[in-house]
């Protein structure tokens, strides 16, 4: 893990005791000197990740007791040695992302003391050999991406320690053998892309570790197995296939399940509504079957559905729900080519996260809604094909007008006033009535549940300087808010949220604030949010937490007046091409100082701690100078000393902790997570998510520099080596064991005081995993 270039030199070979030679990471270029041969002591040679050519000399086929040999991420060609059968002492054997070729030899593992074979995209052909059969202490087998052959229910035993098996991407056959059930410490199985037959074997089932099912894009038949759906799956992907029968009602009960692909198969039936109950899910396909009935309700409730959700080709009916309008976070939604009927709900308006939406080759009637959505990203062949919808998209018939609105307006307004008011007055005695039998028979809150004691209607908190006269009240405050805001009218609006929108607000007196409108609701958790958050703004002050200057709880809306940031989220700076620009990395690396300080305060500083829980791009606001400011408290937790502050599952779905899935006991900890994100998130310019699901194989071996948001230029020599430190605490921050990331005290006194500047001459050249174990 240097800068060492040139060849490695024959004269090593004169080092006839030496035991370990590793040139990894390096600039190492030619090829590997056939007088490594003459180290007959060698036990480990790793020469990964250079620029090695040439082929693999038969020379080192001598050291018979070599244990280790890495060679992954060359330019190696050429078939292996048959010699290579020798190396009876071989443990781990890393051979990836070469460009070999040729069959491997057919005894290449007769030793039978394998733990780790690696063997990705390397362009090998032919028959897996046998002898692997007898590797019973293998660990890992990565075998994806070559042309390998073999009935895979001969070439495979079984392996009692067998965490992760990858042999998707060749061309196996045969058919899944119930020995898998005995390898009890699976985690992970992938074997998609060959041409496996038979039935899925009910023998899965009995791996109580097994978290990623992919045998996609094979020719398996037959029903799902109830078996498998015991398990605590994270992904599972059998699109692809020949699977035919209903989609059992156990699907339900993979609660934990983040991603769900029976897309391409033969599945009929009705959509089971217990897939309303696998509320983590991410990922939903189950296109391209013959599925029947009508879309259940439940499905609604997959809240943080994101990246898809796509039951196109079937033959659904009946309306869409409204409750789908509740995947406020869903990215591309496909019901294209069913039988649907009736409009598109309104609630579609309130799903701000779409970037498509195809519902062609349906019978849907109707104008399309009116939010931004549909007036600027739309696309007309999404909707054609349909019986009736119409809209002012272009390609779409525009929408009659109503015969009573344009012709007798008068007489329809008369119309709608005599029936709305009568019936609103009436729910208003009937609101009046029930409310003041509640009050007379509830009974005093404990104290500890008051968590904000709001006496007044209208309260005003904090308002800096001469911008609010003293004399203004709270009720003038709020008379005024809605007065300049028109009644919180949308040409002010700034942004939406998920209990909430923005407004901007110009007092008389020229200050202005931002006005946060609870949406109308009737749900407890929402005015629980906005109690928390006045209880935590006004318990903490600190320069880079946003600041609450007041609030209103009146029966008719509730609000939250705020310092107002004229640049918004961070989130949308990064996604807007010129804003990110202005972004150069001394701002965001002051911005991720801001937010490390504003963080170590809330955890360290504060009796007791307070935890966000929910730290992510959108919720750090970002002043006229680039000043970070921490935002949006309302599912923010004081931890108590005398209380076990279990709570449950929120924030923001790509942010949060992955201990989410199996602990609901909150701690400091969840912060630091997302913090590593947005770390991540600042560097590239978008959400890490591709990059942290690579970090756990190849992703490591990614040069820092190539991760950086490319649209500005690389760091100065002035600010690259906070950069690296940035990089650093980021990788430390995400590690999956929440005991290994930092406290955010630490992270906010490395941002201080950072003087290390070892690495600083390597900034071009440094590789992800170089960074990912440095103590910070």
């Amino acid at each position: 893990m240097n800068q060492i270039s040139g060849s490695i030199p024959s004269y090593l070979g004169n080092l006839t005791t030496l035991q370990s030679l590793s040139f990894y990471g390096n600039q190492i270029s030619g090829t590997i000197p056939h007088e490594l041969g003459n180290l007959v002591n060698l036990t480990d040679l790793i020469v990964s990740s250079n620029q090695i050519s040439g082929s693999i000399p038969t020379s080192l086929c001598n050291l018979t007791r070599l244990s280790d040999l890495e060679v992954f991420e060359n330019q190696l060609s050429g078939p292996l040695p048959r010699e290579m059968a020798n190396l009876t002492s071989m443990v781990n054997l890393q051979l990836g992302y070469n460009n070999f070729s040729g069959f491997l030899p057919s005894d290449l593992f007769k030793g039978g003391q394998l733990q780790w074979l690696s063997m990705i995209n390397t362009h090998f052909e032919g028959p897996v050999p046998q002898s692997l059969r007898n590797c019973t202490q293998l660990v890992r087998i990565e075998l994806e991406e070559n042309q390998l052959t073999g009935d895979i229910s001969q070439v495979f035993g079984v392996y009692p320690d067998l965490d992760l098996i990858d042999l998707s991407y060749n061309r196996l056959y045969g058919e899944l053998s119930a020995n898998w059930g005995a390898c009890r410490n699976l985690t992970t199985l992938h074997m998609s892309g060959n041409m496996i037959g038979g039935k899925i074997p009910p023998e899965l089932g009995r791996l109580p570790h097994l978290a990623s099912l992919d045998v996609s894009s094979n020719q398996l038949f037959g029903e799902i197995p109830r078996e498998l759906l015991r398990l605590a799956l994270l992904e599972l992907n059998l699109s692809n296939n020949q699977l035919s029968g209903v989609i059992p009602l156990e699907i339900g009960n993979l609660y934990s399940m983040t991603a769900l692909d029976l897309s391409m198969n033969s599945f009929t039936g009705a959509i089971p509504k217990q897939l309303g109950g696998c509320t983590r899910l991410r990922i939903l396909k189950l296109s391209m079957n013959g599925l029947n009935g009508s879309l259940p309700l439940e499905v609604g409730n997959l809240v943080n559905l994101q990246e898809m959700l796509d039951l196109s080709h079937n033959s659904l009916t009946g309306v869409i729900p409204q409750q789908f309008g509740k995947l406020v976070m869903l990215e591309n939604l496909n019901l294209s080519r069913n039988q649907l009927s009736g409009s598109i709900p309104s609630s579609f308006e309130g799903m701000l996260s779409l970037s498509s939406l195809d519902l062609s080759y349906n019978d849907l009637v109707g104008p399309l809604p009116k939010d931004r959505f549909f007036d600027q990203k739309a696309r007309a062949e999404w909707f054609q094909h349909n019986k009736g919808l119409c809209g002012d998209l272009h390609g779409l018939p525009p929408c009659p007008s109503s015969i009573s609105q344009h012709h007798h307006p008068r007489n329809a307004r008369k119309l709608i006033l005599s029936i709305v008011f009568p019936t609103i007055a009436v729910l208003l005695l009937l609101v009046t009535f029930v409310v003041f039998l509640f009050l007379r028979r509830a009974k005093p809150m404990k104290e500890e549940e008051r968590e904000v004691p709001v006496k007044n209607l209208f309260s005003i908190l904090n308002f800096d300087g001469e911008a609010v006269r003293e004399q203004f009240d709270g009720k003038a405050i709020y008379e005024e808010i809605i007065d300049v805001t028109e009644n919180f009218d949308e040409k002010y609006c700034i942004g939406t949220g998920g209990y909430g929108s923005v407004y901007k607000a110009r007092l008389r007196t020229g200050q202005v604030v931002a006005v946060k409108k609870l949406h109308p609701s009737e749900e407890v958790g929402d005015e629980r949010g906005f109690q928390n958050e006045i209880q935590a703004l006004t318990e903490i002050r600190h320069r880079n937490i946003v600041k609450l200057y007041g609030f209103c709880s009146h029966a008719r809306c509730m609000f939250l007046i705020y310092e107002y940031m004229e640049r918004g989220n961070m989130s949308a700076t990064l996604s807007s091409q010129e804003a990110a620009m202005e972004l150069d990395w001394n701002r965001r690396v002051n911005i991720v100082k801001d937010v490390a300080h504003a963080l170590s305060y809330m955890h360290h500083d504060c009796t007791p701690p307070i935890v966000h829980r929910d730290i992510s791009s959108k919720n750090i606001l970002l002043d006229s100078d680039f000043n970070a400011y921490i935002s949006d408290f309302g599912i923010a937790r004081i931890l108590k000393p005398d209380s076990s502050n279990w709570s449950a599952h929120a924030g923001t779905l790509g942010y949060m902790a992955p201990e989410i899935s199996y602990t609901m006991k909150v701690t400091e900890k969840y912060d630091v997570y997302s913090f590593g994100v947005v770390i991540l998130e600042v560097m590239q310019g978008r959400h890490p998510s591709d990059l942290m699901s690579s970090l756990s194989s190849h992703g490591q071996n990614m040069l820092l520099k190539d991760v950086l948001d490319q649209r500005i230029s690389l760091p100065t020599l002035q600010v690259a080596n906070d950069v690296i430190l940035l990089a650093k605490v980021a990788l430390a921050c995400i590690r999956p064991n929440p005991d290994a990331r930092p406290t955010m005290k630490h992270v906010s006194q490395l941002f201080t005081s950072n003087k290390d500047q070892s690495l600083l001459d390597y900034f071009h050249t440094i590789k992800l995993h170089q960074l990912m174990n440095l103590q910070v």
